[in-house]
């Protein structure tokens, strides 16, 4: 079976947190996800899309248990990270 765009994006830049206290969010998710497109080229999904998506690879947004990993979690960290100039 191929391997879906969203598939990638969890093994690319997730692993699972089972222990954690504060998984990502569905804000901080979607936001690790477009800094990883950015990343690989990609246009994002919009959100709807990127939910539906989740769905299909059954993981729940709001009671995840995700952690951010690789290039698209220090991309996503640093454009996160307040400027100030």
């Amino acid at each position: 079976m191929a391997t879906s765009h969203f598939q990638q994006f969890l093994h690319d830049a997730t692993s699972p947190a089972p222990d954690t206290d504060s998984p990502l969010g569905p804000h901080c998710l979607y936001g690790l996800y477009t800094s990883w497109c950015l990343l690989q080229g990609k246009t994002p999904r919009r959100d709807a899309a990127f939910r539906a998506g989740m769905r299909r690879c059954r993981v729940h947004i709001r009671r995840g248990r995700l952690r951010m990993k690789g290039q698209a979690a220090a991309d996503y960290i640093l454009a996160s990270y307040p400027h100030r100039g």
